[in-house]
């Protein structure tokens, strides 16, 4: 059976976000039936709304029947957030659809491969610039879910370069999980969640940026250390013995399998690699172009749309092999659509409930009480808790953003700090719990097992959160802003 090209969601795990997600609507629901209503008065600063920490009272509660919390998902698009939501959906859809194309048509494996053909003979330069390339793609355009196809291309690149199945799935997956974590300009954690957050798109950027330089180099050092391991002495591999039927298969694979190039793919690259010009001078404009920062994600959503429509025509591919990529793309991320408005609609049922500012009162003198810095590391593991229920980044960014935000407010930590903790929370625990749809089905093309995988990643896992953890100190010393 033809594998279908893009971010495909598995059945198991739209299931289990599903019913996560609608016992946590239950949960909001009962909530609204024990906890008091209260309010705070909302002021506006600079152009923005913020609460004024003394102004909190009760109020009588609001009429709101059982049967409104199930239907909160549909409510929730008429509701004040129901246009942010709508649009994030589209752009999803745009940018998955244009990813699914460039997959289908061949685009994306070819320019893998003239990177492969000129970097054949320097095999450790091509390890540092092919983990560059994941990760920035990972840190910039959000991709994740859509590498898990170019994992196999990748393994078969590490076998025939002496290495193993490990450092296939770590110039990879693994890279991209990296960047996506260390997000500069990450339109499905950072986008959604900045956008939620009230803060310019994409603002903030120099210190994630550096982030970003600072996560490469460290998780470089451990790829690169690993695999001269290998070359020393190949019996220092986790899995030898366990792949020598995968080190056969690619020993008799032809070189040319991998560097062979249509020269219409080479149009097709340089076409798409255009339109990223344009999305990345939009995302660097965004902050500064207040004409440009409002409507900044679905420029970017229409650009990757018609970058990749355009890619594929070039590539020489048929109007039937297009369309059918982007239908597989669109499809393969409606799945997201329901488990956005759930997690929309949460919030949604606190607040027709009357009883979110009251949650915002007693969760406000602890978090007081801890100070700024034990306060962002609080919303770092709480987005590190979540992931192990709910693997999607922007349903995550739905359910956890409009509460943390005013939160945030209130004991004093900037908001792009506490997002700056949400995208930490969210990224670097993505290939570390078995809960991962992603990583199960990456190692399923291998024959690593999840605990030698836990075994070789905990190292990298505890130099990454321990550097996240400064950089989040950092941020709470600077006051990382706007605000």
């Amino acid at each position: 059976m033809e594998q279908k090209a893009g971010a495909q969601i598995g059945k198991k795990a739209f299931i289990q976000s599903i019913v996560i997600l609608f016992v946590l609507m239950m949960l909001a629901g009962v909530l609204t039936l024990i906890i008091p209503a209260g309010k705070y008065t909302r002021l506006e600063v600079d152009g923005r709304e913020v609460i004024d920490p003394a102004s909190f009272q009760f109020t009588p509660k609001p009429e709101y029947p059982i049967w409104r919390w199930l239907v909160a998902p549909i409510e929730v698009l008429g509701s004040s957030n129901g246009l942010t939501v709508i649009v994030i959906i589209v752009v999803l859809f745009f940018a998955g659809g244009a990813f699914a194309v460039l997959d289908k048509t061949g685009t994306i494996r070819a320019f893998i491969g003239s990177i492969v053909k000129k970097f054949r003979a320097r095999k450790y330069l091509l390890l540092y610039l092919v983990s560059l390339a994941f990760m920035f793609l990972g840190a910039t355009l959000g991709t994740f879910e859509e590498i898990v196809l170019l994992v196999p291309v990748m393994i078969a690149l590490s076998y025939t370069l002496g290495w193993d199945a490990l450092v296939g799935l770590g110039m990879s997956i693994l890279a991209t999980n990296m960047g996506f974590s260390a997000a500069i300009s990450n339109p499905y954690t950072l986008g959604v969640a900045q956008q939620l957050a009230g803060l310019p798109l994409f603002s903030g950027a120099w210190l994630r940026a550096l982030v970003f330089i600072v996560i490469y180099f460290i998780f470089t050092a451990f790829l690169v250390s690993y695999a001269r391991k290998i070359d020393q002495d190949p019996t220092q591999s986790l899995v030898h013995g366990e792949d020598s039927a995968e080190r056969e298969k690619y020993k008799r694979m032809e070189d040319n399998s991998l560097t062979e190039i249509d020269p219409k793919q080479n149009r097709a690259i340089s076409f798409f690699g255009m339109f990223l010009l344009f999305i990345f001078a939009v995302m660097l404009a965004g902050p500064f172009v207040p004409a440009i920062s409002d409507y900044a994600l679905p420029i970017v959503g229409i650009l990757f749309l018609i970058g990749g429509l355009g890619a594929g025509f070039l590539s020489g591919a048929g109007g039937k092999t297009i369309w059918r990529g982007l239908v597989e793309g669109i499809s393969g991320l409606a799945p997201s659509v329901p488990l956005i408005l759930m997690a929309a609609s949460i919030r949604y049922i606190i607040d027709s409930g009357g009883i979110t500012d009251t949650i915002l009162y007693y969760a406000a003198e602890p978090f007081q009480n801890l100070g700024a810095f034990p306060a962002a590391l609080v919303i770092y593991f709480l987005a590190l808790s979540i992931e192990f229920f709910i693997a999607s980044g922007s349903a995550k960014a739905f359910l956890m953003i409009p509460i943390l935000m005013p939160l945030a407010d209130l004991i004093g930590v900037t908001r792009q700090t506490a997002v700056l903790a949400y995208v930490f929370g969210d990224g670097f625990s993505n290939l570390a719990y078995p809960t991962n749809p992603v990583l199960l089905i990456c190692l399923g093309l291998t024959v690593v097992s999840y605990p030698k995988w836990l075994r070789w990643t905990a190292k990298l896992w505890l130099w990454t959160f321990l550097v996240t953890v400064a950089f989040l100190g950092l941020a709470v010393a600077i006051n990382f802003g706007p605000f």
